[in-house]
């Protein structure tokens, strides 16, 4: 199982929306996909449809429940035509989460807690917070991969530096095998001359830190909103969409 992780200190940069996109467009493909939460903002497993009160991922973290006893299937109505997607969804408990989840091994507990599940699913996508906590780290000390979701502008740029530097801090320590899979550009306008002239930056900040900036930059679209509302991904709700088609390209260019 290939571990994907999408991670970004900073909010609003379409991490939900990648995590959810890209796992509907594999589990599409017919590949074996487990999504996991660790936002406890909830939307990804708002998204997903899954069932919040059941067995979640911090009762995973905590060790009451095995990764596998919390694993849900992802309801037909969520992603119709598709039966090899599953969640495990995460509370609004893992807020919590630098103070409550403790011990020695503590940023190892999701990688840990995966690997019983290494031969049930061909990629496992996770969904992080908007901050560089224990959860983030657990996430990328799972990873074998990581995409970088980044706004056109500035401040984007500056938190896309701090997470390839947390990476690299995380690939010292705890996970060797650990790597960046690129920058992904979201909310991207085209005419706008301002994008153009962060698109060249961010291509260049790209390979400062050792990665690239993926050939395929994700429009903005209203139709993202709009699905999230649904409680449906894109590839369901609009699969003719501009963004729909851009998450098509990205999944093409990665897998």
């Amino acid at each position: 199982m290939e571990i994907i992780t999408i991670a970004q200190q900073k909010g609003g940069t379409g991490k939900t929306t990648t995590a959810a996109t890209i796992a509907a467009g594999l589990a599409r493909q017919g590949k074996r996909i487990l999504i996991i939460d660790l936002d406890p903002q909830t939307n990804l497993s708002y998204i997903m449809g899954a069932d919040t009160t059941a067995a979640t991922i911090a009762d995973v973290l905590q060790g009451k429940t095995p990764a596998a006893t919390a694993t849900q299937a992802i309801k037909a109505e969520t992603l119709p035509g598709v039966a090899t997607a599953a969640i495990i969804p995460v509370s609004a408990f893992l807020a919590g989460a630098d103070a409550n989840l403790q011990g020695n091994r503590r940023e190892y507990l999701l990688a840990d807690a995966l690997r019983p599940l290494a031969r049930a699913f061909d990629y496992c996508i996770i969904d992080t917070p908007p901050a560089l906590g224990i959860l983030t780290v657990n996430a990328l000390t799972a990873a074998t991969r990581v995409i970088i979701p980044c706004l056109p502008d500035v401040l984007s740029i500056q938190a896309t530096a701090q997470i390839a530097a947390t990476i690299e801090g995380i690939k010292q320590s705890s996970n060797p095998k650990i790597k960046i899979a690129g920058v992904l550009l979201t909310r991207y306008t085209p005419r706008q001359n301002l994008t153009k002239d962060i698109t060249d930056i961010l291509t260049d900040a790209a390979q400062q830190i050792g990665t690239t900036l993926f050939n395929t930059k994700i429009r903005e679209s209203v139709t993202i909103r709009e699905a999230q509302t649904m409680g449906k991904d894109l590839f369901s709700y609009a699969p003719k969409s501009k963004a729909a088609e851009d998450y098509k390209h990205l999944i093409e260019e990665i897998f």
